[in-house]
Order: structure tokens, then sequence, then C-alpha cells
């Protein structure tokens, strides 16, 4: 079996929100790269046009689809009408990008050929091989000081677990009961793989190089990252009350 048949219809679902500037590339990008996937983009109703371009896009490709919604509610619920859009419709495989520019879609076919012998398949900045190109130091200290919190909070032995980059098998999305995934921005991304993991499924890195947007303006707010603080920081608490709970039990 080729790698094509045990990845099967593959869609890559793009959430977007003012990206009228990068929305042409990302998807020209993905269609060059992955010429057989179908594309769908997810426009939470940008003012600046994004809808209406990704429409023009659709109208002259029939790989590439455009799912309005009337307003901003979200990177996660995004990604979560997404998915159920593409597993309504049959798809085997859902991939995770953004259309910034900093996922580039070359390296979607490492990714793809990963998820042959994975569920959930993470484009990674910090396995041996990953990149990170023009960010802020701060940035990076964030992100990689973010990560290592939550591997320690959670004991998730993932390097990039806050990526959004990433490759599900459908049968893995199905599993798991999505109208409970509520999380936004980094926490999204936790959230999921997380539940993953704790399913017993089969979570894999490959590295990526990321590269910081050079067009538009970054959704990243202290809000969300509070957010994924706080988060993160409840779920290890719950876990480490589980783990103690079932302790006395055996005792």
């Amino acid at each position: 079996m080729s790698d094509g048949d045990a990845i099967g219809r593959v869609l890559v679902v793009i959430p977007t929100y003012d990206e009228a500037q990068t929305i042409r590339s990302a998807v020209d990008g993905v269609r060059a790269a992955v010429p057989d996937a179908d594309v769908l983009v997810v426009d939470d109703g940008s003012p600046d046009g994004t809808g209406e371009i990704a429409d023009a896009l659709a109208a002259r490709d029939g790989h590439l689809h455009v799912l309005h919604r009337e307003r901003k509610e979200g990177l996660g619920t995004a990604y979560v009408a997404g998915f159920r859009w593409g597993l309504e419709r049959g798809y085997d495989t859902l991939v995770e990008m953004d259309a910034d520019g900093s996922h580039r879609p070359r390296d979607l076919p490492v990714l793809l050929s990963a998820l042959v012998h994975a569920d959930l398949v993470l484009g990674s900045r910090y396995v041996p091989g990953g990149r990170i190109v023009n960010w802020p130091r701060r940035r990076e200290v964030l992100s990689r000081g973010g990560n290592l919190y939550t591997r320690l909070a959670l004991g998730v032995p993932l390097r990039d677990v806050t990526g959004g980059f990433r490759a599900y098998r459908a049968g893995a999305l199905r599993s798991l009961d999505l109208s409970e995934v509520s999380s936004q921005g980094y926490c999204f991304q936790v959230d999921l793989a997380w539940r993953m993991v704790r399913a017993g499924m089969r979570v894999v890195e490959v590295p990526i190089t990321f590269v910081e947007r050079v067009e538009g303006t970054s959704k990243m707010s202290g809000a969300i990252v509070r957010e994924a603080l706080w988060q993160v920081t409840r779920w290890g608490v719950d876990r480490r009350v589980d783990r103690l709970r079932q302790a006395v039990r055996r005792r």
C-alpha cells in the first residue's frame, strides 16, 4: 500500500481572520505541495475581505472550499467547525495549518508521510531539525517555556505540544468528543494532543521550519497566553488529584 493510499483523502483546514494579504499564497502553496489534497478555508467574517477572496479562488478550483462564519469566534471553534465539515464528507486525514505564512506548505508531505504510522503528527519546532526563522527572542523564550511547563504539568511527552501545524487521522478525531473542546489558541492545541495521548493514540513529531509572518497582524494576545497558563495549570492540578485518588484506592 502506498503512502497516498494509507492517508486517503486529505483536507487541509485553514482558519482565517483578516488574512487578505496571505490567503492566496497559502492556498497556492498547499495546492503545489499536495495537489491531490482539498483545502477548506474557515473564515470568521473577516472585515478585510478574506472570505470573498477565498470564494473567488474556490470558483476556479474544485479542490478549494470555503466555510463562512458570521463573526470571529476563535481559533479552536474554527478548527472544530472545519473538522466536522471534513468528517461529514468522509475525508480520511485532516490537517491544521495557518494562513499567515508561518507554516510552510512544502513541509506538508513530511507530516503526511509520518501519519502512515501515527494517529496524530505534530510539526515541531523543537525536535532535532526543527527551526524558527525571524522570531523575536522573547517570543521563542515564551514558546519554549510554555511547552516545557506543559510537559511538566501534564506529563505529555511532546516537545512542541502548542504548535498548530499538524495532521490527524479522521478515525482518531471521531473517537474524541469535539463538543467538549472549547479551548482557544495554544490551549486548543494542547487540549487535543493531550486527549489523544491519554487515549493511548500514537502521537509523533516531525521537524518543520516555522517562519515569522511578514504580512498582516499576529493574532497572539496576552489574553490567549493567560488562558493557556490558567488552563494548563488547572488540568495539571486535576491530573495530580486524580492520581492521588487512584493511589488511595489501591491502598
